[in-house]
């Protein structure tokens, strides 16, 4: 018979032997929109925070913009809303022209309805190499609402 231990870690979260991008040093952001009070750069903290927020209602983009060509292996979302019924939708795009073309990872839909479904995490492993573009589009509610797109977390190794 065959066995191994299994970690109590839960699989969307990061392991501790993988080492997350440092955004900070090695890409610069930018975005459509931003609250003041929910930077963009929060959401890449690894310590409890309130995560980003766009000031203005409609599709929203964070994209990254590597200072050197990347390798990535895994990417974390994380989205959270406890207050608004809503169906999102978000694409993960990635480039290695400098955002000349992009080629799609995933176009993913999320119904938020509190007081039940408030969080939706997802961990996708990838090999993609030489990424000069990582981007994220957010449409905050397909039918068209005031909504405001946000995001908790992102993680990238």
């Amino acid at each position: 018979m065959r066995k191994r231990q299994m970690s109590l870690t839960p699989p969307n979260a990061p392991t501790s032997g993988q080492a997350c991008l440092d955004l900070e040093h090695t890409a610069l952001v930018e975005v459509t929109s931003e609250d003041n009070g929910y930077p963009i750069e929060s959401a890449f903290q690894e310590t409890e925070n309130q995560g980003w927020r766009a000031a203005d209602p409609g599709t929203q983009t964070i994209r990254l913009i590597f200072d050197e060509p990347q390798k990535l292996k895994r990417i974390w979302l994380v989205f959270e809303d406890n207050k608004n019924i809503r169906a999102q939708e978000f694409v993960l795009r990635w480039s290695s022209d400098n955002g000349k073309s992009f080629r799609e990872i995933v176009r993913q839909q999320w119904n938020f309805s509190p007081p039940n479904s408030v969080r939706e995490k997802e961990d996708y492993t990838v090999e993609l190499s030489g990424v000069t573009v990582l981007e994220l589009i957010i449409v905050p509610d397909k039918s068209g609402s005031a909504a405001r797109a946000s995001l908790a977390e992102l993680r990238l190794a």
